[in-house]
């Protein structure tokens, strides 16, 4: 196989050109609350039409990819995650900018997102087949059994505060409900608002708890900058040697983390992020500052991931025509609307344009790491402007963002209850994360655990006791558990000194 030439392929004007768009693009798009990459390969799909089939292809990859990172910076630097994809950043990035190291944690995001896309990217070149045929076999069991994960993990986030973080949690779940039932078509706990009829929609909840919230808070604060130290600006986004090597092993775990969840459809972001943090959470023993507080690993960890699943979900995409989220199903459109289908042909009768794309969206990544390092110092100004100019900025994009999620007036309200419940969370010290962890998966579990037991019915014990769902079982149990394993040891050690007394 010629991997050379489908490498070199790519060094074009017209390639090189349309790279670069689609980077800026993206990495404008994921910044923007209410933006994501979906939009912009929405966005870019009708225009990538005039296009030869490689240059479209590596077109959308590189928004995809750059997207996937754009969200990270407001997420750290104003507590502004640009979609979804970039929540997590908000736990130990926001942290790290207030304590006055935003250009540092800029560089932990941007390197470890960079880490993760590489992985990801790899393993569509050298895995993607293989790793397809485990992908296939989830049916809506082993998909319930994945996304029950992303809930499990709630436990070890919430360890040091359970009761406040247990009902966080059962808020989200409750308002993952509310909307349409899909398997009966009828709407539910939607207190007779329409515009609430199908579900409570994810960007104005996530911008209502996050960013809104934060602009309370900013109103109530005496203080006229994010940044307490305003040292953030003399920094460096460049990681020394030392610090490279600290989150080396955080990097590849959370990289292949979020590779592999990636290629799980429906999966995502939000469960290969939770899985990371709460891995490193447990490994890291004597962390210099908590997780949650601006730990770099946990900022690491869940950049890695993130990025990770980009390359990861287009695995199922190539090679089965198996959209992994949402954005690799508009993928999926891209392919068609230049003459090519996902499978076997793409690889062989198609292989320039199958790994232009996959050499495209490796390329891609560079562009994370020229966008993120070099822009820092600009991006860090953000911390010491003054709330005055700020506040407006950040209302004026919130309100932009959930206008345009949905072209509804209605969400605009909507950012702002959310707001006003994100402000007293924190006032009181609830944690944010178990609730969006929750209203994200809730659904999607509920929605597969239903559809599970309508497909196979009195047979579902057959079904668990396959080898997948056993495997996800054993992981679910593992992860149920671990966040109580010093406990558990203390107390056999315990019952053990009495017994021997």
């Amino acid at each position: 196989m010629d991997f050379l030439s489908y490498f070199l392929q790519l060094f074009t004007a017209e390639n090189l050109l349309w790279i670069t768009i689609g980077s800026i693009v993206g990495v404008v798009l994921g910044a923007v609350p209410g933006m994501s990459a979906t939009t912009g390969i929405a966005i870019f799909l009708p225009i990538t039409y005039g296009l030869s089939p490689t240059t479209a292809l590596i077109t959308l990859a590189a928004i995809y990819v750059n997207a996937a990172y754009g969200g990270n910076i407001t997420a750290v630097l104003i507590n502004t995650p640009g979609s979804d994809d970039s929540l997590f950043m908000t736990i130990d990035g926001y942290p790290m900018t207030v304590r006055g190291e935003g250009l540092k944690a800029i560089g932990v995001t941007t390197f470890s997102a960079f880490f993760g896309g590489i992985v990801g990217g790899l393993s569509l070149l050298f895995i993607a087949p293989p790793l397809a045929q485990i992908a296939i076999k989830f049916g809506p069991v082993e998909v319930f059994l994945t996304t029950l994960m992303g809930i499990i993990i709630i436990i070890g986030l919430v360890k040091e505060n359970m009761l406040k973080g247990i009902a966080s949690a059962a808020l989200g779940l409750l308002c993952s409900l509310i909307g349409m039932d899909t398997l009966t078509g009828k709407s539910r706990f939607n207190f007779g608002i329409d515009q609430i009829y199908d579900e409570l929609p994810l960007v104005p909840v996530v911008l209502g708890l996050f960013a809104v919230s934060q602009v309370f808070i900013m109103l109530t604060e005496e203080q006229d900058t994010i940044a307490i130290d305003k040292s953030s600006l003399k920094g460096s986004p460049f990681l020394s040697l030392k610090d490279h090597l600290k989150l080396l092993a955080t990097n590849i775990r959370s990289s292949i983390i979020g590779t592999i969840v990636g290629i799980i459809p429906a999966a995502g972001t939000t469960v290969a992020a939770g899985i990371s943090y709460n891995l490193e959470k447990k490994l890291d023993k004597n962390p210099k500052y908590e997780f949650g507080k601006g730990n770099e690993k946990g900022l690491a960890s869940v950049s890695a991931a993130n990025n990770g699943v980009v390359g990861g979900s287009l695995v199922p995409l190539l090679t089965l025509g198996i959209p992994g989220n949402a954005t690799s199903a508009l993928f999926l459109g891209g392919l068609l609307i230049h003459g090519l289908g996902p499978g076997i042909q793409l690889f062989t009768v198609h292989a320039d344009k199958a790994y232009g794309l996959i050499f495209g969206l490796l390329l891609a990544n560079l562009f994370i790491l020229l966008v993120g390092l070099y822009g820092a110092p600009i991006y860090a100004k953000i911390t010491i402007l003054s709330k005055k100019i700020l506040i407006p900025i950040v209302a004026s994009l919130c309100v932009l963002g959930a206008y345009t999620f949905r072209n509804l007036a209605f969400d605009a309200f909507l950012i702002i209850f959310f707001g006003l419940i994100g402000y007293y969370m924190i006032k009181t010290d609830f944690s944010m994360a178990p609730f969006v962890l929750a209203f994200v998966l809730g659904r999607q579990s509920e929605i597969n655990f239903r559809r599970a037991l309508t497909l196979y019915g009195g047979h579902f014990s057959e079904v668990i006791l396959k080898p997948v769902p056993i495997i996800l079982i054993v992981l679910n149990i593992i992860l149920l558990i671990s966040p109580f394993w010093e406990e558990i040891i203390g107390f056999f050690r315990k019952e053990k000194i009495k017994s021997e007394v």
